[in-house]
C-alpha cells in the first residue's frame, strides 16, 4: 500500500510513519533522508544535489522526483511506501503521479493529521532528540524514561533545532496553509483522503490510522 502523510510541521507524521513501517512492513521515505543517502553514496545525482546544497540553493523538484523514482523501486518498497514530507505542492504531486504511472503504481490513501495550531506551537517548542541515534522526544508529551538518558541508546547528549520556536513555527504553518493545503482537493478527486485527530494521544492516533488502513485494504483487495 502506498501512503502519503500530510500535516503541518510537528503534527507527528514522522512518529506515525515509523509505527506504520514497523506494523505493516511498508518503507518510510523521507526526502531529506533520501537526499543525504544519495550524497553519502556519491551517486551522480547525489553529487549534483550536494553542489546545490553547498551553494545554499534548493534542490529542484525534478531532481527530488528522479531520486524518488529510483528509491521506490528498491526491495524494501515491495509492500508499499509511506511518503513523509513529500509532495508539498500540487506541482510535486503531479510529477509524482507521472512517476507512478510509469511504474504502473498509484497512491492508495492520503492520511491527514489535523492539529490545533496553538497547541502545535507548544509541542514543537518542546521537541528534542538524541544527538547519537536521533530518537525523538518532547518535554511534555514524550520525555525520556530516565532523565537526561536516551531510551534507545543510553546516550546523555541531546539537541534541539534552532528553529523550533513560536516565531518560526508560525511562518512554517503559514507556508503549509499556502502551499500544501491545496493538495487536499487535488487528492480528494483521486483517492481516499482520511482526516485524523492529531491532537489525540499517540496510541489513539495509531488506532485511528489502523482503522483506516483496514478499510483501504478491503477496498484494494476487491
Amino acid at each position: 500500500m502506498n501512503i502519503i502523510f500530510l500535516g503541518p510541521p510537528g503534527a507527528g507524521k514522522g512518529t506515525q510513519s515509523k509505527r506504520l513501517e514497523a506494523r505493516y512492513g511498508i518503507a518510510q521515505i523521507s526526502t531529506g533522508d533520501m537526499l543525504r543517502a544519495e550524497v553519502k553514496a556519491g551517486s551522480e545525482i547525489g553529487q549534483e544535489a550536494k553542489t546545490l546544497m553547498d551553494a545554499g540553493k534548493l534542490v529542484p523538484d525534478s531532481m527530488i522526483v528522479s531520486m524518488l523514482e529510483k528509491r521506490i523501486q528498491q526491495p524494501d518498497c515491495a509492500k508499499g511506501f509511506i511518503l513523509d514530507g513529500f509532495p508539498r505542492t500540487v506541482g510535486q504531486a503531479e510529477a509524482l503521479d507521472e512517476v507512478l504511472a510509469r511504474l504502473k503504481s498509484q497512491i492508495d490513501v492520503v492520511l491527514v493529521l489535523q492539529v490545533d495550531e496553538d497547541a502545535l506551537a507548544d509541542r514543537i517548542a518542546g521537541r528534542f532528540s538524541c544527538a547519537k541515534c536521533g530518537a525523538s522526544y518532547n518535554d511534555v508529551s514524550k520525555p525520556t524514561k530516565v532523565p537526561d538518558t536516551c531510551d534507545v541508546c543510553g546516550s546523555h547528549d541531546f539537541v534541539r533545532r534552532a528553529d523550533d520556536n513560536r516565531e518560526t513555527v508560525a511562518s512554517r504553518l503559514a507556508s503549509y496553509r499556502k502551499e500544501t493545503m491545496p493538495l487536499l482537493p487535488y487528492y480528494e478527486k483521486k483517492v481516499k483522503v482520511a482526516f485524523i485527530d492529531g491532537m489525540a494521544p499517540i496510541e489513539d492516533v495509531s488506532s485511528q490510522i489502523d482503522t483506516i488502513m483496514q478499510e483501504v485494504e478491503q477496498i484494494t483487495q476487491k
